[in-house]
């Protein structure tokens, strides 16, 4: 049996968009994408219109994102955006951590829409779907450039990652927070190494997390922790050491998301699970349907995050139980949105 080290996802799945998919067929019927060989980063430019997105979804703190890099090279196996790859004619295994769509155009957009008239200054979430601090950032300074963009129209920003290259742009991030314009938030799976580099093969480890975040806290920039994604049987026993490590290491709030595979990730899921953990396959996959009513995934605004059932009620406990022993006291506050420059005092690109 392959094993791609350092791949999150060991298939290919076929795309919904597609007619037809190279396959080959096993004699009991099973179809396994035709791998070779380990699959090389690529490189896709894209050049939209519009950088922002919108959501009204009562589940998400803000309504405002971007994304400057579509697919992620981290290859977190359990990543719900992985079945937004299939949109760009590409699958959601390999090809989403493989295959990665870069904007380029990204920060000259979201200062185009600082300029207009009708923006009303509101949180952006960098980002929503893929981390804007994964690998290929070192070199194209995407994230870096939009939060310079950010700094000089005064408009808040917050972060999510997996990645301690965040600490790169401290600069930049101390003076956001000097006007209560930036909050970062580390999303931390698991603290077991053995665990996270199956599970998130290119993600920091959880010593370089622990060590970014404190060297953000120690700079006045506010940071927080999301236990995120919670799975019963791997990792949901975690819950009161991600929180403590995390409080120690100046995390100032806390939140956790419950684990749901839509669309493909439930087949990439499973067949990470059975090459990875066939000792537990079917506790693992029992337990994330009981969170979810009988299946993987709940797309009901409200459950989504948290699931429903004697397992998410016993996961809510053990979250609410560590986060009033180790966050008792802590708090941040909402970021500002009174400062914003109207038209910029000047320009980004000069």
């Amino acid at each position: 049996m392959k094993y791609w080290k350092g791949k999150g996802a060991q298939i290919n799945t076929s795309n919904r968009f597609s007619g037809s998919y190279l396959s080959d067929e096993s004699l009991d019927g099973i179809d396994e994408e035709l791998i070779s060989e380990k699959p090389k980063t690529q490189v896709f430019l894209e050049h939209p219109k519009r950088i922002i997105s919108r959501n009204d979804s009562p589940d998400l703190p803000m309504e405002a994102s971007i994304n400057p890099y579509q697919g992620c090279e981290h290859g977190c196996v359990y990543c719900y955006a992985r079945n937004s790859h299939e949109y760009w004619g590409f699958s959601a295994g390999l090809d989403f951590e493989s295959k990665i769509i870069v904007k380029p155009e990204a920060p000259r957009i979201l200062e185009a829409e600082f300029l207009k008239k009708t923006w009303i200054p509101k949180p952006i979430m960098l980002s929503g779907n893929t981390d804007c601090y994964q690998p290929l950032e070192r070199k194209y300074r995407l994230t870096r450039a939009m939060l310079k963009v950010c700094n000089r129209y005064k408009n808040p920003v917050s972060i999510i990652t997996k990645n301690a290259l965040v600490t790169r742009d401290i600069d930049i991030l101390k003076s956001l927070a000097q006007d209560n314009l930036v909050k970062v938030i580390f999303s931390i799976t698991t603290t077991d190494e053995s665990l996270r580099v199956k599970l998130e093969p290119r993600t920091a480890s959880i010593k370089r997390k622990l060590n970014a975040m404190e060297l953000l806290s120690k700079e006045g920039i506010p940071v927080g922790v999301m236990a995120a994604p919670i799975i019963p049987g791997l990792n949901h026993h975690e819950i009161p050491k991600v929180l403590e490590l995390s409080a120690k290491s100046g995390a100032s709030f806390a939140g956790y998301t419950v684990v749901r595979l839509n669309g493909k990730v439930g087949e990439i899921f499973k067949d990470w699970l059975m090459k990875n953990f066939p000792d537990r396959v079917n506790k693992v996959w029992n337990q994330v349907e009981e969170m979810h009513g009988g299946g993987v995934n709940d797309s009901t605004f409200g459950r989504r995050m948290t699931g429903s059932g004697e397992m998410s009620k016993t996961i809510k406990q053990l979250f609410k139980i560590s986060k009033n022993k180790y966050f008792n006291g802590k708090s941040v506050s909402d970021l500002n949105t009174s400062l914003f420059r109207r038209g910029g005092n000047y320009q980004l690109f000069d």
